[in-house]
């Protein structure tokens, strides 16, 4: 089942390597555009070769890290350097409706595949351009990392146990998510200017950096510093406005117990077989926990050592007081509730993860599987060849 076809018909030229590009061309072809994947012969996109894991067999093996970002495409191995490269993209983009690249400023525009130049050829054209710190700027021309932009935005200082603790350190998240978020951040951009296009008959040039996508991410603590003054601090599992919200060790685990509100801060002290807490002043409303956390958490702490992570959760959970286990990768694959949502899907015959995303029921899957370095570029340089343009989709 590939789901609904939402952007059929719309041609994505993707220029794009690593991940914050082609998250992005990965979840248009999940949507139903045409994506073909421009690549560097015999290397490909850098992601090939960070494995193991990998899939398939020994001669034609995949990285898991370059699968989870580009099925669904087109691959064509192109040199883009040389006069007849660059022909050949221009070619492609005089069809496309949209270009996704993550070069380095101005780098394209030594070989004629800058926006100004490709607009020239398609004044349709909607052309993404995703780097570390924009087009613009004193950093503009600097290389951008995930794990650099996590540092330099702010996420590092919020993430992490607090100062003085065992480990304490600045932490970076677990997966790339200034990458990850800049890809569906540019994705709806694409598509903002895709509907635009339909009424002005124009595209747009896009400027997605990773470092603006990661201060706008700050949210609440970005927030929490421009309105009230105030530095967040690393705090571990904790929350700066809200308590109780963290992890709590249970008798043979862990435990995140996230209290929203004071009915269910009420709820969970009954429960708990201590209702009076709730009605203490100290802790009767979350502005006055959070100015007594360090008097509360250790009395909720002992208490959490009195059950199981499984005792706790069947306990709070039917009573609507937000708790979870904390779980690794096979439980979570194994959870009932991502089994019965379709969340693991093969493709390809490769296990991946399906776009979270439901229409009218409906979860939308590109038809090609992630593809080999290359593997459409015969048919794609004989359509161009042919004087055909864009070739269609359908065959290798």
């Amino acid at each position: 089942m590939t789901g609904p076809k939402l952007l059929d018909g719309v041609r994505v030229l993707d220029l794009s390597r690593v991940l914050a590009g082609p998250w992005s061309g990965q979840l248009l072809a999940d949507y139903g555009a045409d994506v073909i994947k421009v690549e560097r012969p015999d290397l490909g996109d850098d992601t090939r070769a960070w494995g193991p894991p990998y899939w398939g067999d020994p001669t034609e093996r995949m990285a898991a890290y370059y699968l989870s970002a580009n099925r669904g495409k087109r691959s064509i191995a192109i040199d883009i350097a040389t006069p007849e490269g660059a022909s050949l993209v221009r070619q492609l983009a005089a069809d496309a409706d949209v270009v996704l690249e993550n070069y380095k400023v101005g780098q394209l525009a030594r070989y004629g595949l800058d926006y100004a130049s490709l607009k020239a050829l398609n004044p349709r054209l909607v052309y993404c351009s995703i780097t570390g710190y924009g087009q613009d700027g004193p950093y503009a021309s600097a290389a951008g990392y995930d794990f650099a932009i996590q540092a330099t935005g702010g996420l590092m200082s919020v993430t992490g146990e607090k100062d003085g603790t065992p480990g304490s350190q600045p932490q970076k998240v677990g997966v790339a998510v200034a990458d990850l978020f800049t890809g569906v951040y540019a994705t709806t951009a694409i598509l903002a200017a895709l509907l635009e296009r339909g009424r002005t008959g124009v595209g747009r040039h896009i400027d997605a950096a990773l470092l603006d996508t990661q201060v706008a991410m700050l949210a609440n603590q970005a927030s929490n510093y421009l309105v009230g003054g105030l530095t967040p601090k690393r705090m571990g599992n904790a929350h700066m406005n809200v308590v109780p919200y963290q992890v709590f060790a249970t008798k043979d685990g862990h435990i995140v117990l996230a209290v929203g509100n004071d009915g269910q801060f009420g709820r969970f002290c009954a429960l708990a077989g201590h209702a009076e807490v709730a009605q203490d002043a100290r802790f009767v409303t979350n502005a006055a926990r959070i100015g007594h956390r360090a008097e509360l958490i250790p009395i909720l702490a002992e208490w959490m050592l009195e059950r199981t992570t499984a005792e706790w959760t069947a306990l709070l959970e039917p009573n609507a007081v937000p708790c979870a286990p904390i779980l690794e990768l096979p439980q979570v694959f194994a959870h009932p509730q991502v089994v019965s949502r379709g969340m693991q899907v093969r493709h390809g015959g490769a296990p991946m993860v399906a776009t979270p995303m439901r229409f009218d029921g409906e979860r939308p899957l590109a038809e090609l599987p992630a593809p080999h370095l290359d593997e459409h570029g015969p048919a794609v340089r004989a359509a161009l060849a042919a004087g055909q343009g864009w070739p269609k989709a359908g065959g290798s």
